[in-house]
């Protein structure tokens, strides 16, 4: 009796600690939109939209910011996933191949259906999970735009009015059970509002035409 109580001690232990998530992934070997992982050169981020390529397999987008080419890809705390395959030349996207025994759900991390990758209009609902914020929602206010930042000016990017806090750039953005895009920054806070803006899943794949989205 003393030995399945210390049992059951450790396991509600590693919930508390935030151990079981990671064990889990390890366990079933599944990556699924909006994990934490990190990079050999990144710093903390999250994956992206699932896809699979078309001779390599399954892997993940995140945002370009996490990693270079060659970089191998770490679920926290120190679980290995895949290899960073390509980045895109301006700071949006980079896709990580995942390893073998590994494969990725179009899911979102909670668990939430992935089913497509058609683009909203402006004016249409959208939510994003971001790695400090969590969840927070809004509306699309434009499309086509023009931002510039440190790294380079990109074209072709969807304004939102979600809000964001260092730390959410790379998140997903969804609008309903449809992929929009990956996060790529903002200006404000979630107590103050503000815009974020995201490059749309549409030209990722474009820009990378051996990938297309797993859905559910």
């Amino acid at each position: 009796m003393v030995h399945r109580a210390m049992v059951v001690l450790l396991a509600s232990l590693s919930i508390l600690w935030g151990v079981s998530t990671s064990a889990a992934a390890e366990a079933e070997q599944v990556i699924r939109a909006g994990m934490a992982f990190h990079t050999d050169s990144g710093g903390q981020c999250v994956t992206g939209f699932s896809v699979r390529h078309a001779t390599l397999g399954d892997g993940f987008l995140a945002f370009r910011g996490c990693g270079e080419v060659g970089d191998v890809a770490y679920l926290y705390p120190s679980v290995r996933v895949g290899v960073v395959a390509a980045v895109a030349a301006s700071p949006t996207w980079l896709w990580v191949d995942l390893d073998d025994g590994w494969s990725a759900a179009g899911e979102l991390a909670d668990g939430s259906p992935i089913e497509g990758g058609a683009e909203a209009p402006v004016g249409a609902s959208v939510c994003r999970s971001g790695s400090t914020s969590g969840w927070h929602c809004g509306v699309i206010q434009a499309k086509n735009v023009t931002i510039s930042f440190p790294q380079g000016t990109i074209n072709g990017v969807t304004r939102t009015n979600v809000c964001v806090e260092p730390g959410d750039v790379g998140a997903v953005y969804m609008s309903a059970t449809q992929a929009q895009g990956i996060g790529i920054g903002g200006s404000g806070s979630c107590s103050s509002g503000g815009a974020s803006y995201f490059y749309p899943l549409s030209r990722v794949l474009s820009e990378a035409p051996g990938l297309s989205l797993i859905t559910s």
